[in-house]
């Protein structure tokens, strides 16, 4: 996990707005992959903390929206040594060619998965659907990745996809006409053994 924290909003510790630079480096820093960007003195002890939280989440959010946040070389050249590697590399890459795909949704046990999807450039949402707080503790840092309590042990394994749409449906993360990529393993419940992958329908 890669934190970028050097004061990046310094000026807004007696501004309302940031400077042009600091939105920048904001900017910059998401795009060069970044995983998560902090703040310090400017909510620590300036007089606007709640307008500098949202001038640096615009400012990620804007890059993360930007075409060139969906591409990446990672691992282009180089052998996967799982199926579970495979699958993750092959969603991120399909995500970002099919302009439907909104959002991909991993039903995880480690949270392994996610975390490898999210060395990639994406300017998707990874969600990921886990009962375990311990993984979803884990992944919070973690670029493009939502974290989200999901127990798919609950339903029945021909059913599990649906209410994963549904659940993110009802939670206003996908929209009517969506498309999801959705991962998950053969053997539900088991820790790294993600095999599947599909492009789903929201309906």
């Amino acid at each position: 996990v890669v934190i970028t924290a050097t004061q990046m909003m310094e000026s807004m510790i007696n501004s309302t707005l940031p400077t042009r630079a600091e939105v920048f480096d904001v900017a910059n820093a998401v795009l060069d992959g970044t995983d998560a960007v902090m703040l310090s003195a400017e909510t620590a002890v300036g007089q606007y903390p709640v307008h500098v939280v949202k001038a640096m989440a615009d400012a990620a959010q804007g890059a993360e929206a930007q075409p060139v946040a969906r591409t990446s070389r990672y691992r282009l050249n180089t052998e996967f040594t799982s199926a579970q590697e495979t699958i993750a590399m092959s969603a991120i890459y399909a995500a970002n060619h099919y302009a439907k795909v909104r959002g991909i949704a991993c039903l995880t046990e480690s949270g392994r998965t996610p975390l490898m999807m999210s060395r990639l450039s994406s300017g998707l949402p990874i969600f990921a659907l886990s009962r375990l707080g311990e993984t979803l503790q884990k992944l919070c840092l973690c670029r493009g990745v939502v974290p989200l309590y999901f127990d798919a042990a609950a339903f029945d394994a021909d059913d599990v996809e649906a209410r994963a749409i549904e659940f993110l449906l009802d939670g206003g993360y996908l929209g009517k006409d969506d498309s999801i990529l959705l991962t998950k393993g053969a053997i539900m419940g088991t820790a790294g053994s993600t095999n599947i992958m599909k492009i789903l329908p929201v309906t």
